[in-house]
């Protein structure tokens, strides 16, 4: 029997780092980590309705960095910043301690897993068809660069009785291949006929480490 494993898990220590960074002991290890958990609960919620990619942490001595990546910034920054500033506030006043939060544009939301997904979901909760959806995102991805991309859709399909799961594929996807940079993420899509689940894998390419050069 094989087991199904996150391709982002699976490459972390090679390719890959994690999403949150910084040292805890053992003492404020559980602390730290309930703080990321609400972090990043806040920061959904705050932001609910704008494509967010990646959301990065990394913690100093005395502060939180906080790095969103988005397709649009504007919308997380407000007319002046104001956006971030409320919210830097809500954390301060709710976690306590000091944030730092930087918004990064993403230059290819087409070829972004977490757009991708965010995508699909906000157009099958409109009611468009789910493979128009798909389809078209697939075709985006492809033309943008990504050389292969799968969406993997799960539930009550278009109002069917019977739930069932459909996958949509195009290029190479190589999974069990270290080197190779897989975005992946999850979704959800709300409709009145229950949640459907989606999961899109998309192949950037591969990532070769520089070989370290021997002191002669």
């Amino acid at each position: 029997m094989w087991h199904k494993v996150s391709p982002i898990a699976f490459r972390i220590p090679y390719i890959m780092t994690w999403k949150s960074s910084w040292y805890g002991d053992k003492k404020n290890y559980k602390d730290m980590i309930h703080v990321d958990i609400q972090t990043r609960e806040i920061l959904n919620n705050e932001l609910k309705g704008i494509p967010l990619g990646d959301i990065l942490i990394s913690k100093t001595h005395d502060q939180v960095i906080i790095d969103i990546f988005t397709s649009k910034a504007s919308l997380v920054l407000g007319k002046t910043g104001e956006n971030v500033e409320r919210i830097k506030t809500k954390l301060q006043n709710k976690l306590g301690g000091k944030f730092a939060i930087n918004v990064k544009e993403i230059k290819q939301p087409d070829t972004n897993a977490k757009i991708v997904a965010y995508s699909i979901a906000n157009q099958i909760e409109k009611r468009m068809p789910y493979k128009r959806a798909i389809k078209q995102a697939v075709a985006k991805a492809m033309e943008k660069g990504a050389l292969g991309i799968k969406v993997k859709v799960g539930g009550r399909l278009n109002g069917a009785e019977i739930a069932r799961k459909e996958t949509f594929k195009d290029g190479a996807i190589p999974l069990q291949t270290m080197r190779s940079h897989i975005d992946y993420t999850t979704a959800r899509a709300e409709t009145i006929y229950g949640t459907i689940g989606i999961k899109v894998w998309i192949y950037k390419g591969d990532i070769y480490k520089k070989s370290k050069k021997l002191d002669s």
